[in-house]
């Protein structure tokens, strides 16, 4: 349906106002599309605040947002800094181990907004949190807050990790 929307949308070429329409909308729109009424990390804010999980996991279109939007922030290789996941928004729920492992804690908090992971990138997840070189510190350290800022994490927590939290 989205899809078809923004056909009838751009029928006529790009609309000047195409940030009012649903962010959804633009989850099947291409950068250089976009490109017209702004820039191509304005485009990814706005994806980044679409729910890209209207686009499934394993999809090619998904996949390439990614990869578009990695090339758009000049990602050199796969460490991505606070500011950059805060663009990626729910893009970051595609990155794979290696970019959570090498961002650090930078990615928990967009992390934990995540529905579900993969196998490598659970492993990632529990190796930053295991490692205690985040902003929120060894899970020996945790506050109730803390839980409540990483609560979408907590299902990927192992017994080792868990054991560690404070009552």
């Amino acid at each position: 349906q989205l899809s078809c929307l923004l056909k009838m949308v751009t029928l006529h070429g790009i609309p000047k106002d195409l940030d009012s329409y649903p962010k959804d909308l633009l989850l099947f729109l291409s950068p250089s599309d976009y490109a017209a009424t702004g820039s191509c990390s304005q485009f990814f804010i706005n994806i980044g605040k679409a729910n890209v999980d209207v686009l499934p996991r394993e999809a090619p279109r998904r996949q390439q947002l990614l990869l578009e939007a990695l090339a758009c922030l000049k990602i050199p290789g796969t460490q991505i800094n606070e500011e950059n996941a805060e663009i990626l928004g729910r893009l970051v729920c595609d990155l794979g181990g290696e970019y959570i492992r090498n961002s650090g804690g930078s990615l928990l908090k967009d992390l934990s907004q995540c529905g579900s992971f993969l196998p490598d990138q659970e492993e990632a997840i529990r190796d930053v949190i295991s490692s205690g070189n985040t902003t929120f510190g060894p899970p020996a350290e945790w506050s109730a807050f803390t839980l409540s800022e990483l609560s979408g994490l907590i299902p990927v927590l192992d017994h080792s990790i868990l054991q560690q939290i404070p009552k």
